[in-house]
């Protein structure tokens, strides 16, 4: 038989498994443990030593023989003193230990309350560190002043060294001789410098600034997580407190910053972790995650406020203690950091405290200074224009509103004007494609049971779900999520709106109001159109509204009537007089401006709601159109024609006016101000269309012949693909001359001699031809007699 059996079970792998996992966790506790016990200690030996360096800084070190010492103490100390062997030392190291003693304390502590002095584990670098906390002057003894120096250290230890100030005049003539100690000797003061010698070396101090700024960001950009800490010594530099340097360094170091916050901060917010996910156990890699984003907020707020301060300072004229910039240098700064927080604005949008950026930004959109308040207004158009969630312009706008009704709406044009950037109109044709598209539709619980089996409604329901999760995955975006923000900012707009129209009718807001409602009209409400209308016809008959104003209030009235009020019954006729009215005032110099909102409102007036127009209207519009499209700049001349040609399409009715007969009884009344009595039946195209044959521009010719010939779309005179599918809006755009430049380009004119008269007999009248002559004959010279004069006079009477 074999040894027998023992008793006693074999661990399982699974049991040594769990042990060895308990294993490594009680070694992880102890090394964290430890870790902490050192950190401890060395947080209580640097507090130590900050208390010992107070004291030692505070006391006064009087010498030895000031303290008294008990009897028993002085007895054991001379018993000790005598049982000591004297021949092991030398005479000179008994003559030194004497000298020294009758001298001050030369130790760092003192004897009266210290602790024991025989620690036998005390290291030398312990020994080192307490001469540092004794002050490098003494004060004043009983018996002579003595300055301690700085110890020297070799193999033996430490041997302190002193000197009284009768020595200092021969320690001066010493520090010449190679054999002492090197010391740069102190610069000369910059009021001791000249101008070239300052300038050289604050050159030489920004260079050094540039270079450590440098340095830093590249470390923080190359390795982010592990360098976060140096974003606070970055951010340290912006206290520079030296005067010749302070602003630029400043301005260096905001920019810096700025640029460095942009290329490290995540695509995500990071949101604060709860106490849960504090106290949970989580991977090194995690961990060391959460301390980088951890640092990266607070760095990143700290610098926001710094930023924000700096404007604050710039706008109450504040100027702080340091004295290190200059009043006048606040401006600068604050130039720089609005700069900064716009920059920030527009690229981390989805960053945290970016609602507090705004807050910041918008009331520097109404500052008196142009160049803050146009950099501000700049940064929130981009923000409008590449916010394509709409959760940051919904914020934007909540801020805005908030602050022109806190102003009581004395804010600057430019402030309401930023809101025609933003991205709203896309919302309603993203709705009617989604609300076109066939949507994803899944089985029903009875549908399962009546068609499938069991088993393949099991794996029915489990495809459904995993086809949900996958559709939740891909959209990045949610649709109606995005239209319900569009219709919150939607409504907060139109509510500044309907404020200002209200309430401050003769502000200097009403065009930007009015040019905004041309811009969302399509997106009003039903319910406020009949009040609309109203306010608008009043303004008009008003007459306090500039042209471009009246040219809004048309626009805006037939954007709602040609999109979603085309099912009211309202005949606007009053609103075509009025336009009617206002074409002969377009200015035909460079600024026309005007002439693009009336190309708009044309193509809304006669083209869309052509069945709501009679012939009488279109032909008066016709031809006032082609009378002012002899004076206007070419691309102004070339947005009309091509609106004529649509009118023309839209009307065919209209080739009357190239025919040479009348149509009707009566004659044109060209100054009459309304369309429909004005008799354009009668009157002709050929007037305006063949001074238009000479013009210079070679697109106004092409399409002077075109018309002239009935706008036809085929034929040797139809025009070309290019001139025919474009809109007259679109042509306004592409023939503009604002680079002063033309397209195409214009020839110049030919050099031909001039005819000239030849002198002779050029008239028939002979009578006539006499008197010129005579004119033109110069006077004989002849002398004046006045005395002859004055005795014919004199025999008169």
């Amino acid at each position: 038989m074999g040894p027998p059996r023992s008793k006693k079970r074999r661990p399982t792998f699974r049991r040594l498994l769990k042990t060895s996992g308990v294993k490594l966790e009680n070694k992880l506790k102890n090394r964290q443990l430890k870790q902490q016990n050192v950190a401890k200690k060395q947080r209580k030996e640097q507090k130590r030593l900050r208390q010992a360096v107070k004291g030692a800084a505070g006391d006064t070190p009087r010498p030895l023989e000031t303290y008294r010492k008990r009897p028993e103490e002085e007895e054991e100390e001379e018993e000790f003193l005598e049982s000591l062997p004297t021949d092991m030392m030398e005479q000179e190291d008994l003559q030194q230990m004497t000298a020294m003693a009758r001298q001050a304390s030369f130790i760092t502590r003192d004897l009266s309350s210290c602790g024991p002095v025989h620690g036998g584990r005390k290291r030398k670098s312990d020994v080192a560190r307490s001469y540092e906390k004794v002050p490098r002057k003494m004060a004043r003894t009983e018996e002579k002043e003595v300055i301690h120096l700085l110890p020297i250290k070799d193999k033996t230890g430490v041997i302190p060294q002193s000197k009284q100030p009768e020595e200092e005049e021969q320690g001066e003539e010493q520090e010449e001789e190679p054999d002492d100690v090197d010391t740069e000797a102190e610069p000369p003061s910059c009021q001791e410098m000249t101008p070239a010698q300052r300038e050289r070396l604050r050159n030489q101090k920004l260079n050094e600034r540039k270079l450590t700024i440098a340095g830093l960001a590249s470390a923080i950009v190359s390795d982010p997580i592990g360098s976060i800490k140096r974003v606070k010594e970055l951010r340290g530099m912006l206290m520079e407190a030296d005067p010749s340097v302070a602003v630029t360094v400043r301005k260096l170091v905001m920019v810096s910053l700025m640029e460095v916050f942009k290329d490290i901060a995540p695509t995500y917010r990071i949101r604060p972790l709860t106490s849960a996910e504090k106290a949970a156990k989580v991977k090194k890699e995690t961990q060391v995650l959460r301390e980088f984003e951890e640092g990266l907020v607070s760095q990143y707020k700290f610098y926001l406020e710094d930023l924000e301060q700096t404007v604050k300072d710039w706008k109450q004229k504040k100027k702080k203690r340091s004295q290190a910039v200059a009043l006048q240098a606040y401006g600068g700064l604050a130039e720089v950091a609005v700069r900064c927080l716009c920059e920030l604005l527009v690229a981390l949008p989805h960053f945290n405290f970016h609602n507090n950026i705004v807050v910041v930004l918008a009331p520097l959109m109404n500052d008196s200074t142009k160049k803050v308040s146009g950099m501000c207004c700049d940064a929130f158009r981009k923000l409008f224009q590449q916010d394509r969630v709409g959760g940051a312009s919904l914020a934007t706008v909540r801020v805005i509103s908030g602050l022109v009704k806190s102003l009581n709406y004395n804010v600057r044009p430019e402030l309401l004007r930023t809101l025609l950037s933003l991205r709203i109109k896309e919302v309603e044709m993203k709705k009617d494609i989604e609300a076109a598209a066939p949507k994803k539709k899944f089985m029903t619980n009875k549908e399962r049971k009546k068609n499938l089996s069991r088993m393949q409604r099991k794996w029915k329901k489990a495809e459904e779900k995993l086809e949900k999760e996958l559709l939740e995955a891909e959209a990045s975006e949610s649709k109606d999520k995005k239209i319900k923000l569009h219709t919150e900012t939607l409504n907060i707009v139109f509510l500044i709106y309907f404020r200002i129209l209200k309430k401050a009718q003769k502000s200097v807001l009403l065009p930007a109001v009015l040019e905004g409602l041309a811009n969302f009209a399509h997106l009003i409400n039903l319910e406020f159109f009949d009040d609309l209308l109203n306010v608008l016809q009043d303004l008009i008959q008003a007459g306090d509204l500039s042209n471009k104003e009246t040219l809004h209030c048309i626009q805006t009235v037939f954007t709602i009537l040609s999109g979603q009020g085309d099912v009211l019954n309202i005949d606007p006729l009053n609103f075509y007089s009025q336009l009617y009215k206002l074409l002969p005032r377009l200015h035909a110099g460079g600024p026309n401006d005007d002439a693009i909102i009336v190309l708009r409102c044309l193509d809304a007036m006669l083209t869309r709601r052509r069945k709501q127009v009679t012939l009488q209207r279109a032909m008066a519009f016709v031809k006032r159109l082609s009378t002012i499209s002899l004076h206007v700049m070419p691309n102004a001349s070339v947005g009309i024609l091509a609106t004529n040609r649509a009118t023309m399409h839209s009307f065919p009715k209209c080739d009357f006016l190239l025919d040479n007969e009348i149509q009707g009884s009566g004659f044109y009344l060209p100054e009459l101000d309304e369309p429909e009595h004005c008799n354009a039946q009668n009157t002709a195209l050929w007037e305006h269309l063949r001074a238009l044959y000479h013009h210079y521009h070679p697109v106004v010719r092409r399409f002077a012949v075109h018309l002239s010939q009935g706008a036809p779309s085929e034929g040797s005179a139809a025009l070309s693909v290019e001139l025919s599918r474009r809109s007259s809006v679109e042509l306004f755009d592409d023939y503009s001359i604002k680079d002063m430049t033309f397209n195409p380009p214009v020839a110049s004119p030919s050099l031909k001699k001039k005819d000239h008269f030849v002198v002779g007999a050029t008239l028939l009248d002979a009578e006539l031809q006499r008197r010129i002559e005579c004119a033109l004959t110069p006077a004989k010279d002849t002398q004046l007699d006045f005395t002859a004069a004055h005795t014919h006079k004199t025999t008169q009477h």
